[in-house]
């Protein structure tokens, strides 16, 4: 059964019509103020050369500019298949701003207390079938002070059950740039750096993934910062 907010249909936002308004929306709307307050820089983009879809995407989450960040990141046939794991807590409450954000991230609503219901199960498993990326930020929550929380282990336990690669990905720069509390940013360098993929092992519990991915998180985040 759909809890508050799950119940949202967002299977319009992966049509052709809408695929090319959120380009628009995050490659020239939302990529004009990026561009002049973070000056982005991408790095690891080359592990796409070689990469297939699907995989998972992990981030560590400080902004409302990390998705849109991220997504412009990626190369445009990618961007054009990742879904965003949405709080239906937070952004699905209100009709209008459910639907910009699902229109503008092919977002998927899901209940961060109650764990994944089967009516979210079932829409992942169309998205992967359909070879559709997820990117999802394990924090749970926008971090307040910019640094790296503990990884809850729901994106492992979707890795493992679809065997799916992880693809760790380090924001930089967007806490300084607008944090929470914040309505609009403020300049200062953004980077997004990608990881290797973290394959899951035979056998592998979803904890000690979840610890792989992490580390590597925490692995970039002390090899680059970028200068301010």
């Amino acid at each position: 059964m759909a809890r508050k907010g799950e119940q949202f249909d967002t299977s319009w936002a992966r049509t052709p019509a809408a695929g090319v308004a959120r380009e628009i929306i995050v490659c020239y709307t939302l990529g004009t103020i990026i561009d002049y307050y973070t000056k982005p820089i991408t790095l690891g983009r080359n592990l796409f050369d070689h990469l297939k879809p699907p995989v998972i995407f992990v981030a560590n989450h400080s902004s409302h500019l990390d998705t849109p960040s991220i997504l412009r990141a990626l190369p445009r046939p990618w961007r054009q298949h990742t879904a965003t794991i949405a709080a239906a807590d937070y952004f699905y409450q209100n009709r209008f701003i459910a639907g910009l954000v699902t229109l503008s991230f092919a977002t998927v609503p899901i209940d961060r207390k109650g764990g994944v219901s089967k009516t979210t199960g079932d829409r992942i498993d169309r998205l992967v079938s359909d070879r559709w990326n997820l990117l999802l930020y394990p924090e749970g929550t926008r971090s307040r002070d910019g640094q790296l929380a503990r990884l809850k282990m729901g994106a492992a336990f979707m890795a493992i059950a679809n065997d799916l690669p992880v693809v760790p990905i380090l924001v930089s720069g967007t806490y300084e740039a607008m944090p929470v509390g914040r309505g609009w940013p403020r300049k200062h360098p953004v980077s997004v750096r990608f990881g290797s993929p973290i394959h899951p092992l035979p056998g592998e519990h979803h904890r000690a993934l979840t610890q792989r991915v992490e580390g590597s998180m925490l692995e970039m985040r002390d090899e680059w910062r970028p200068s301010a």
